[in-house]
């Protein structure tokens, strides 16, 4: 086998030269999409973590929050966010453009990464599906970290298989300081280095993407842990803990650490890289290709010309390289993380769809039209909800949960009520915080876990509320999840990963000895107000 060309002497044409010119026109070309969400109040973790832990930085210049409770996560986009305040003020509107910048950013990087290791034909069309596969779509606006962590991942990815190691060095940097998760794309890469040798002796084949004359070449790829270690020691010192506060740590690591509920977490992992909100249609397309030969540069129609070199591809040491942080974030996040949520796998998901749209343009003769047949369906997955569970943050589910809540939050302001209203998070927050864009003057709540009967019981026994606001906290199909018949993994989903049946509002009435005073569906998602 032929040793590959190292992608930095491809020299790629590119669509458009130079980094800022490729930001503006991916600026543009996401901000139509996304114009009906910029106005939109904050939403879950938002408006439970995010946004306060960034005001508090506009307000009092502490990376340590003190309106909430510190969950030790790096404060770069935090960092951001109050510098975008200060400058725009303090709006949902100024927050969701702060993040579609972060979005055109990241879209940017996968453009430039699959452009070197690929061609410019397989950047556009990697970089249109990673665009409209709906949790990058729906993350692009909201404040959460993980998008800013895929930005840097992918920039660092970049520079280094384009050996640029200043560069790859100070963007896996910032991605750790974006969030601490994205420390594993680097160290993944080290491991694979080190293993990376003793394989090309055995197998006499090149596997190395960037070739090291020893070990210490490779030590680069942890100095990106440095910052990270800086930060928490700032944490434990300010806060006595180094990673986040007691209840955070024992959700996402000590509770996690189980080998069965590993095995589910990495199923499900699984699921989401490879089939999840139509990511199989990709999958199972560029696995039906692989049972085709490759074909020839400049094959068009029927006939293919013989003389001419076959369609280039990823080469394998690439291909292992980008497989080996696959894996690795596939791993760790099977092992912590309480919330399975897809978000995690930002910095991976564009990753896989540069692998397979590769491999269909590789050895399909009619390759873009699958490529639009896979964007379509992305499109379909983030406007119309599948047949199982989802996270409303993953497709446009969240905005209508968003607008449920605001038009509940608006009729109890009108309400004026003396008593605490009855209610669970995120709406608890939603209603005493008037800067999350819910309500003009804070309510007084009490706040329930859920609204499971255990918990629906349990809040008939308070009296002091007139009026409850309840709502589906979990995103339920009609008909329920395909897999609620597999009695062991709705077993396994119920004892490991938090899930519960929130009650209706009519069965909740009549624990609570209440009447339905008004409600509002949209698809599955639901909002009521109880009365007694």
């Amino acid at each position: 086998m032929a040793s590959p060309t190292p992608a930095a002497a491809r020299r790629p044409r590119l669509f458009i030269a130079g980094p800022f010119p490729l930001f503006a026109l991916i600026f543009a070309a996401i901000l139509l999409p996304h114009l009906a969400l910029l106005y939109l109040p904050y939403f879950w973790d938002e408006a439970g973590y995010y946004i306060p832990a960034a005001r508090d930085l506009l307000l009092s210049g502490s990376l340590i929050p003190h309106t909430t409770l510190s969950n030790a996560h790096p404060p770069l986009v935090m960092m951001w966010l109050a510098l975008w305040w200060k400058v725009a003020g303090f709006a949902p509107v100024v927050t969701r453009l702060a993040m579609l910048a972060i979005a055109a950013a990241m879209l940017g990087g996968v453009y430039r990464l699959a452009a070197v290791l690929a061609n410019r034909e397989v950047a556009i069309a990697s970089t249109i599906c990673t665009a409209v596969f709906p949790p990058v779509f729906a993350q692009s606006t909201l404040a959460h970290l993980d998008m800013a962590a895929a930005a840097f991942t992918f920039w660092g990815l970049l520079f280094y298989f384009e050996r640029r190691t200043p560069a790859m060095v100070m963007a896996f940097s910032l991605a750790a300081l974006s969030k601490e998760t994205a420390v594993i794309a680097p160290v993944a890469l080290f491991a694979w280095e080190m293993v990376c040798p003793a394989l090309e002796l055995r197998t006499r084949r090149r596997l190395c993407a960037v070739p090291r004359a020893g070990w210490r070449e490779s030590l680069p790829l942890l100095i990106p842990g440095a910052p990270l270690a800086c930060w928490f020691t700032f944490h434990w010192w300010h806060t006595g803990v180094v990673l986040g506060n007691p209840g955070f740590f024992q959700a996402n690591v000590a509770q996690t650490l189980s080998i069965p509920r590993a095995f589910f977490a990495l199923a499900q992992r699984m699921w989401q890289l490879m089939g999840y909100l139509n990511m199989y249609v990709l999958t199972l397309g560029a696995a039906a290709a692989m049972f085709l030969p490759p074909l020839p540069e400049g094959t068009h129609g029927s006939r293919a010309p013989r003389d001419n070199p076959l369609r280039q591809r990823i080469s394998v040491p690439a291909q292992l390289a980008l497989a080996a942080v696959i894996a690795a974030y596939l791993a760790l996040l099977s092992l912590v993380g309480g919330a399975l949520l897809a978000r995690y796998l930002l910095p991976v998901f564009p990753l896989w769809i540069l692998l397979c749209v590769s491999t269909l343009r590789r050895r399909v003769r009619l390759w873009p039209a699958m490529v639009a047949i896979v964007a379509l369906a992305f499109v379909l997955a983030l406007l119309y909800p599948p047949p199982y569970r989802i996270a409303p943050e993953d497709t446009l589910a969240y905005r209508d949960f968003i607008q449920l809540h605001q038009a509940a939050a608006r009729r109890l302001e009108m309400a004026e009520i003396a008593r605490p209203v009855l209610t669970a998070w995120p709406a608890s927050d939603e209603l005493q915080r008037p800067f999350l864009g819910y309500v003009r003057k804070p309510l007084q709540v009490i706040a329930v876990e859920d609204f499971s009967r255990q918990q629906i019981e349990a809040a008939r026994l308070t009296s002091d509320w007139s009026l409850a606001l309840i709502f589906s906290t979990k995103y339920e199909p009609p008909g329920g999840s395909v897999l609620d018949g597999i009695a062991f993994w709705r077993r396994a989903h119920q004892r490991w990963f938090g899930y519960h049946r929130d009650l209706a509002p009519e069965q909740a009435a009549r624990i609570l000895q209440a009447r339905v005073l008004w409600s509002e569906h949209r698809g599955p998602q639901w909002v009521a107000i109880l009365a007694r």
